[in-house]
């Protein structure tokens, strides 16, 4: 029997066809998808700007909390260190502390410079440049003591560099040296001595009076009005006056004999100068009222000197204030000038000065 006799017929194999990608012309020619973004309604773009605004408030004050925090904990009184000169990288330090201009609380920048002194162990001798015609009794007296204390404390010398002028409270100042020898410096211009007291008074009473003017001032007595422009000075209100400075002249002349130990023993000789007369830097020389004629470098290498230090291995260093906005813009490279009213009240405070001028100090620098 036939073995293919029970299988059923099978239809006749179809040959292969290698299958083809065809392109429907409709999903050829139809144009990509497009993303529909939907505007959001008023009230959320209102929430979103309201978000970013607060956030954008938000930034300074947090920044100034910052600040606020770290200048409360900060004792370097925002004041940076520069380089001067010498080795750049040396390990001891010679500081250069700067008094410069009109000088009136002291407690400011030559301040916080002395500060920064006496917190860096690495400082191991001071210079101090003055710059400055003097100013209030009070505010020489305050820096005098405080770099007094700081070499005193600090045990390391202090030198002293006269820039343009070093006259009557920036002389003051320069007798913090003490009794070391040839420790204050003058350039050959400098102008130097100006030993007084002075409290400006001006009459304008006969110039008030061709005007019509009266002074109509209620006081508790009339000595409270003794230095007033519109009057003339009493006899018996001179007399209170000169009482008050020859007391702090007579602080002045002290203060001089401890830094000048050559004074010390001939007070008549102190006498002699201590009459408001200005000197050149030669002449202050031949009177013993400074040591040196000198740059400031000179100044710097007697300090290195005095403190026992190698000059290859010294780093000489300055401080400078904080950068304010201002300054950064180009508008503080001047000394900022204050001409308010609280200025011009001087002319009428009875404050006396170590002050090279007959005029009181109107406007007051930010170079202290």
């Amino acid at each position: 029997m036939d073995s293919q006799a029970n299988v059923p017929n099978r239809p006749a194999e179809q040959p292969f066809v290698r299958p083809e990608v065809v392109r429907s012309p409709s999903a050829a020619g139809s144009p990509p998808p497009q993303i529909v973004i939907r505007q959001a309604s008023g009230f959320r773009r209102f929430i979103a700007w309201t978000g970013w605004l607060g956030l954008l408030l938000c930034v300074p004050v947090i920044l100034g909390l910052l600040a606020a925090f770290r200048d409360y904990y900060d004792n370097s009184g925002g004041i940076q260190e520069k380089y001067h000169s010498l080795a750049h990288y040396g390990r001891d330090k010679v500081a250069v502390i700067n008094v410069g201009g009109v000088i009136m609380e002291g407690d400011g920048f030559v301040k916080r410079q002395i500060d920064r002194v006496r917190d860096d162990e690495r400082v191991r001798a001071v210079v101090v440049r003055i710059d400055s015609p003097g100013g209030t009794i009070t505010g020489s007296d305050f820096i005098y003591h405080h770099l007094k204390k700081l070499r005193e404390e600090r045990k390391i010398p202090l030198v002293v560099s006269m820039g343009g002028v070093a006259a009557s409270g920036g002389y003051y100042v320069a007798m913090a040296v003490g009794d070391a020898e040839k420790s204050i410096f003058a350039e050959p211009t400098t102008t130097t001595g100006s030993i007084g007291v002075i409290i400006p008074h001006y009459d304008l009473s006969g110039l008030l009076e061709r005007l019509d003017v009266k002074d109509d001032s209620i006081a508790s007595h009339p000595r409270k009005q003794m230095l007033s422009m519109t009057r003339p000075l009493a006899p018996e209100d001179r007399e209170i006056l000169t009482r008050y400075i020859n007391e702090s002249f007579e602080r002045f002349k002290e203060v001089v004999r401890s830094g000048r130990p050559n004074y010390r023993e001939d007070k008549a000789a102190l006498d002699d100068l201590a009459t408001g007369e200005i000197f050149t830097a030669t002449q202050a020389q031949q009177h013993g009222l400074v040591d040196e004629i000198g740059f400031v470098e000179d100044a710097i290498e007697r300090a290195i000197q005095l403190a026992g230090l190698e000059k290859e291995k010294v780093r000489v260093v300055q401080y400078k204030q904080p950068l304010t906005l201002l300054s950064a813009m180009g508008w503080g490279s001047a000394p900022s000038a204050d001409y308010s009213l609280t200025s011009l009240l001087e002319l009428t405070v009875p404050r006396a000065y170590y002050l090279s001028t007959s005029l009181p100090p109107l406007l007051s620098t930010d170079r202290r």
